[in-house]
């Protein structure tokens, strides 16, 4: 059997918005939309990392065998003959609720309100607890510090509406090398600003293993 052939009976064929899409044996439907250039917003997920879900922004509506559902569209796996929606009246209306939570979360945040001013939302029901609040606790800093750079000197403290972006046991700490991962993949740009509470007094490093 030729290369060729065996790759096309790898492929899995359904579409999304009425368009014909052949995914690649372990593609997800987000991966599938964006090899086909057809968007679907993201905040948390990102190509270098593990997906998990956490935003729910990608949400997508799935027909198959007479039954719908919504679900994440970074974790969902196509199946043959699977109808895709990505801006159904079900879909649109996930969005805008977790839009509406997001902009309560961070308000201080100009990518999440310019985000959700493309989608319609442009106030929300949900109560502001902090004006000045850019994080939106997607994951991608802790993310990438433990898959990534491997370190773990990143991680969330409490649970719910108490999480909170935090250090191992809340004090600066040597794990950290300033490499900056977790700024240059943060959505928001918080990180930028709290860079220094996770790494400490980086003057006072010395040896290989830390930065300088």
């Amino acid at each position: 059997m030729s290369s060729k052939k065996a790759k096309k009976d790898d492929s899995i064929d359904f579409t999304i918005d009425g368009q014909k899409v052949q995914a690649r044996e372990g593609w997800t439907i987000l991966e599938t939309a964006r090899a086909n250039h057809i968007d679907i917003p993201t905040l948390c997920y990102h190509p270098a990392l593990h997906p998990w879900g956490s935003c729910r922004l990608c949400v997508v509506e799935i027909r198959q065998d007479g039954r719908t559902n919504v679900t994440a569209s970074c974790l969902a796996k196509p199946a043959a003959g699977m109808e895709v929606l990505t801006r159904s009246e079900r879909v649109e209306n996930v969005r805008r609720w977790v839009l509406e939570m997001l902009l309560a979360e961070c308000p201080a945040s100009q990518e999440i309100r310019d985000l959700a001013a493309r989608h319609g939302v442009t106030a929300t029901r949900f109560a502001i607890t902090d004006p000045a609040e850019e994080c939106l606790k997607c994951g991608r800093c802790v993310a990438v510090c433990n898959e990534v750079v491997g370190v773990r000197a990143l991680t969330f403290g409490s649970r719910g509406v108490k999480k909170k972006l935090e250090t191992p046991y809340r004090v600066p700490n040597n794990m950290c090398i300033g490499c900056g991962c977790c700024v240059s993949v943060c959505p928001t740009g918080a990180l930028q600003k709290r860079l220094d509470t996770v790494r400490g007094d980086i003057s006072r490093r010395t040896g290989a293993s830390f930065a300088h």
